[in-house]
């Protein structure tokens, strides 16, 4: 128990740390993952507004079919790219939340990418 404590202490403080360099915009909204054993969660938020512009989870009815593994993360980038572009956003700030850029983290990344996002 006492090694998933420190765990989450390391993330946390990897979060405060890459948190204290970035910030997003409205023109350019901090994108944010957050993953559990279960579920992939990404919001796009404008800090200096304090608002969530668009998120996407495979919690969602529509996309609850997707599971939480690298090609669901993959699908759930393509989704979130897709709604950013909507909403006429084409440049993003990446926010791994703490989390190494590896496995569901980097195959989220690589699917909005694949949208066609830049960050």
């Amino acid at each position: 128990m006492k090694r998933l404590i420190d765990m989450e202490k390391r993330r946390g403080r990897r979060k405060r740390g890459i948190r204290a360099k970035i910030s997003g915009t409205q023109e350019r909204p901090r994108l944010t993952v957050y993953k559990s054993n279960l579920y992939i969660y990404a919001q796009a938020i404008d800090d200096k507004a304090g608002t969530t512009i668009v998120a996407v989870s495979n919690k969602e009815e529509k996309l609850s079919g997707i599971k939480s593994n690298l090609e669901g993360a993959g699908k759930l980038g393509e989704e979130l790219g897709k709604r950013l572009k909507e909403k006429n956003i084409e440049k993003i700030v990446f926010d791994r939340n703490g989390y190494i850029f590896h496995g569901k983290v980097k195959a989220l990344a690589d699917g909005i990418r694949k949208a066609g996002l830049v960050f």
